[in-house]
C-alpha cells in the first residue's frame, strides 16, 4: 500500500486584510516540520499542494527544512482539487440575511464586534464562523456563486483519487492543503457524517499531518493531527 501524508497549512494571517499568507509563526511551524521529517528520514516520492499561497508556502518552508539537512524535496504539483472551501465568501454573502432572522447568529456577531483584544476577537469570530459554516454544510444557506458542501467534498475526493493513484505502488506522497480537505479525507476513511466531518475540521492544528494508507481499493486512516515537530506549546495553533 502507498502512504499519504496530508498536511494542514501552517498558521496564516488570521483577521488581517490578507489572510492567505503565512504569519511569522506559521513560517517557523513549517520549517520545524521540514527539519523534523528530514532528521527522521521521512522522504517523499511525490508532493502536491493546493493553489492557495498559505498552502504552497507551507510546502516551500518544509522544503527548506529538507535542504538544510541535505535532502531532496520533490517539486510540488499544484492541484485545485485541494483548495479550501470559500468560507469567507459564504460569510460575506450570508451574514446580512442571517443577522435579520437568526438571534443566535446576532448574539455571536455582537460578541465579535464588541471584543476588545486579539485573543477574544479570534475566539468570538471562530464561534461565529463555525455557526455560519454549519448552516452551509447542512444546506440551510446556499450563497450565490459558491460551491455547495457536497460539491466541495466531491472536488476533494476527486483529488484524493487522482493524485495518489497517478504514481507507483507503495509510494510515500504528501499533500499540503487546509483543514476542510483534511476533514474530507477523514470522512473518506471513516465514513463520517457531514456534521462529524465539520467537527473534525476544527480540530486540525496548523502544520499538523494525518497519515493514510491507500491502494486501488482502500483508503485507511493510520494517524490524525500529528504535531510532534512543535515542541513549544506556544507554537500550537488552530488558526
Amino acid at each position: 500500500m502507498g502512504t499519504l501524508f496530508l498536511v494542514r497549512h501552517a498558521q496564516a494571517s488570521f483577521l488581517e486584510a490578507n489572510y492567505d499568507k503565512l504569519s511569522q509563526l506559521g513560517e517557523a511551524q513549517a520549517r520545524a516540520l521540514g527539519e523534523y521529517w528530514a532528521q527522521r528520514g521521512v522522504v517523499f516520492d511525490r508532493v502536491c499542494v493546493g493553489p492557495r499561497v498559505r498552502q504552497r508556502d507551507t510546502a516551500r518552508f518544509v522544503s527548506a527544512g529538507f535542504e538544510k539537512k541535505g535532502l531532496t524535496f520533490p517539486k510540488p504539483l499544484v492541484l485545485s482539487e485541494f483548495d479550501e472551501y470559500d468560507g469567507e465568501t459564504v460569510i460575506e454573502r450570508s451574514l446580512a440575511g442571517l443577522l435579520q432572522e437568526n438571534q443566535p447568529i446576532r448574539d455571536l456577531h455582537a460578541a465579535f464586534r464588541s471584543a476588545v483584544d486579539s485573543i477574544r476577537r479570534r475566539a468570538t469570530f471562530q464561534k461565529l464562523f463555525e455557526a455560519v459554516i454549519g448552516k452551509w454544510v447542512q444546506g440551510e444557506i446556499v450563497p450565490a456563486g459558491v460551491e455547495t458542501w457536497l460539491e466541495f467534498c466531491s472536488r476533494v475526493n476527486s483529488g484524493l483519487s487522482k493524485f495518489p493513484s497517478a504514481g507507483r505502488r507503495g509510494e510515500r506522497v504528501a499533500i499540503f492543503t487546509s483543514g476542510g480537505p483534511a476533514a474530507v479525507a477523514m470522512q473518506r476513511a471513516l465514513q463520517l457524517s457531514p456534521e462529524r466531518t465539520l467537527q473534525v475540521s476544527w480540530m486540525s492544528r496548523n502544520s499538523s499531518w494525518s497519515e493514510f494508507l491507500y491502494d486501488a481499493e482502500r483508503f485507511t486512516l493510520s494517524s490524525f493531527n500529528s504535531h510532534a515537530h512543535v515542541v513549544d506549546p506556544a507554537m500550537l495553533t488552530y488558526r
